[in-house]
């Protein structure tokens, strides 16, 4: 059975296309991403999905009067792309509670910094301005707050000698690689599972 994958996307989408790489090379079975969705209509995202087939959808969110609104138009397609798990790959907005009630549990996204530490934008630089001396990645399922959602996987990245947020932030990103579709991966195999705020592996 193939677990049909969205991805929500505001930026260049290097997460999605870490995600896509590792279901090409198989490391990721029985998956597909059926439809990459964009609030912003000319990113490079989009681009990606079209360079490997995939449905690349612009939902603009200025048509709309509220978020209710907007996400009822998302929550249209994935209903008819038969979605199992939605990504968040930058996307740069909080999802609504009515797209969270719909997925519940099966909302995934990468936040660039050590949660619960250093929530929303700008992870790496906020980790960078604090002066930690470890900051890294965490995948997380969403839940309504902003990057509160429980823990399913971090890798840590040490802060070097002479590093700059840029620098930080690239070698975080390595990671985020990595970690993602890890995370997609055990979805997938059906070997993650919500206990409270614990996500256990079976």
């Amino acid at each position: 059975m193939t677990t049909n994958i969205a991805v929500l996307v505001s930026g260049r989408g290097s997460n999605l296309q870490s995600v896509i790489d590792n279901i090409e090379n198989g490391y990721i079975q029985n998956a597909a991403i059926k439809v990459v969705i964009s609030d912003v209509e000319d990113t490079y995202a989009l681009e990606r999905a079209r360079n490997h087939g995939i449905s690349a959808i612009f939902i603009d969110p200025s048509d709309f009067s509220n978020k209710q609104d907007y996400e009822k138009d998302i929550l249209e397609v994935l209903k008819d792309n038969d979605v199992d798990l939605i990504l968040l790959a930058g996307y740069m907005r909080i999802v609504g509670k009515n797209l969270i009630a719909a997925y519940r549990n099966r909302i995934i996204n990468i936040h660039p910094a050590l949660l619960p530490s250093f929530k929303g934008l700008h992870g790496q630089q906020q980790a960078f301005d604090y002066g930690v001396k470890i900051s890294g990645c965490t995948v997380h399922f969403v839940d309504e707050g902003m990057d509160t959602g429980p823990i399913i996987l971090q890798k840590c990245v040490p802060v070097l000698e002479g590093d700059t947020a840029d620098s930080l932030s690239a070698r975080i990103l390595e990671q985020e690689h990595k970690i993602l579709p890890e995370a997609v991966k055990l979805f997938v195999e059906g070997k993650l599972k919500v206990e409270g705020r614990i996500v256990v592996r079976t």
